[in-house]
């Protein structure tokens, strides 16, 4: 299985992820060919440079076109001055050509960029995975400014650097085979950034918003270094985030930002190899947990059953003792990242704790399939684990086993007992 992992040790921006998806072997005609497909209403080109970061060489990646920023006199006027604060129209490395230094670029809405790439005559995979973005992207704006996504302006990010920025990635992603995309915890910078909407904490709200259930680090850096695009680049197309996956390392790109970093190079590094055959799949999920001491035991069953309809991916009991011998129940469940904050709401609401632990968790998982075996009384679905290769278990579904023995009137343990038999 082809694989990539994003090494995000200074950050990632849209610019950056193409800059790094050329140094690794991309052909920039043939990205170029590819977003010539999008019947954009402005031109635009796209340049590529190579450039040295603390003595590091990546590419950069140019993205320049008709359409006009106002902001953009902004950062570079802030920029000039040195200043932390600066204009938040683009990613690390745009470069815009102005009609008027008083234009502005139109500010457009989810539906705009939907229609821009249904109206585009690229592949039908790359459409979706570019909505998928766009989507992801409005959603957690649409949050943070307390609208819905459908009516939220996407000032930033809807431009047409923005709107390359990421088809180009997907696109870039799709030429080179990748299956599976990994990333590092996200260096996070400090200091402010001014905004459409004003001057915005780093990393702004909206990133913020993306970045919720990612592992990230923060830095002593008063600059931006992920940013709204980067963010939902990655937060959208990567697997998990984390150490480096089990993999054979096949080839090695850098990605240059524009700024130059006293603190440490300012490159996206991503890795291209081959998944080790074999090696167990892993995802990171959150263990959730609170211990219980006051509430009634008729309670549980009903919250085990809620957790589990509200996404809980599985949620478990144990007796404990807690200060001065007093039997207790400890409640954990694992919830998906996108499930964190909604699952916990739900602990808070139903049970009597006032506060629960919240933990990043990585799991080692089977390889698995789903097959159907025939018993006496219908069909049973069964899952097959696999370990190199090879199916070294297999168990009937419970919901299967369950629903015959009702429907025929059996006891559960046969059904699942032949059920068992007819997997040999």
């Amino acid at each position: 299985m082809n694989i990539a992992y994003f090494d995000c040790f200074s950050g990632i921006s849209g610019d950056m992820t193409l800059g790094a998806l050329v140094d690794v072997g991309i052909e920039p005609g043939a990205l170029r060919t590819e977003l010539s497909k999008l019947k954009l209403d402005a031109e635009f080109s796209l340049d590529f440079e190579k450039a040295s970061k603390h003595h590091i060489t990546g590419t950069r990646a140019i993205v320049r076109t008709t359409e006009s920023h106002q902001e953009d006199v902004n950062r570079t006027a802030e920029l000039s001055e040195g200043a932390d604060a600066h204009s938040h129209s683009h990613d690390h490395a745009h470069e815009t050509h102005h009609h008027s230094h008083h234009d502005h670029a139109p500010s457009r809405h989810l539906a705009d960029i939907f229609e821009i790439l249904e109206d585009s005559n690229l592949e039908r995979a790359i459409i979706d995975r570019s909505k998928q973005v766009f989507d992801r992207l409005a959603e957690a704006e649409a949050k943070v400014h307390n609208t819905s996504k459908d009516r939220i302006h996407l000032h930033e990010v809807s431009g047409i650097d923005s709107i390359v920025d990421v088809v180009g990635c997907v696109i870039g992603l799709n030429l080179l085979g990748i299956e599976e995309l990994y990333a590092s915890p996200l260096a996070l910078g400090s200091g402010f950034v001014r905004c459409a909407h004003g001057l915005m904490p780093v990393p702004v709200p909206g990133t913020m918003e993306l970045l919720k259930g990612v592992e990230v680090r923060q830095t002593q850096i008063r600059k931006e270094l992920v940013t709204p695009t980067g963010a939902a680049i990655i937060t959208t197309l990567a697997r998990g985030f984390g150490p480096m996956p089990e993999m054979v390392i096949d080839r090695v790109g850098y990605g240059a930002g524009t700024r130059e970093l006293e603190e440490q190079p300012n490159l996206l590094r991503i890795c291209l190899g081959e998944k080790k055959e074999g090696s167990l799949e892993s995802d990171q999920v959150y263990l959730i947990e609170t211990n219980l001491d006051d509430m009634s035991p008729e309670i549980a069953g009903y919250l085990t059953e809620l957790l589990f309809e509200k996404g809980a991916l599985d949620v478990f009991l144990t007796s404990i003792l807690m200060k001065k011998g007093r039997p207790a129940t400890k409640l954990s469940l694992l919830a998906a990242p996108d499930f964190r904050e909604s699952l916990t709401q739900v602990v808070l609401t139903e049970t009597t704790t006032f506060g629960v632990r919240c933990h990043l968790v990585e799991r080692s998982k089977l390889s698995r399939d789903f097959i159907k075996v025939q018993t006496q009384w219908g069909t049973v679905r069964a899952k097959r684990g696999y370990m190199d290769g090879e199916p070294i278990k297999a168990v009937p579904e419970y919901e299967d086993c369950k629903r015959i023995a009702e429907e025929q009137s059996v006891p559960f343990r046969q059904v699942y007992e032949e059920a068992m038999r007819a997997l040999g």
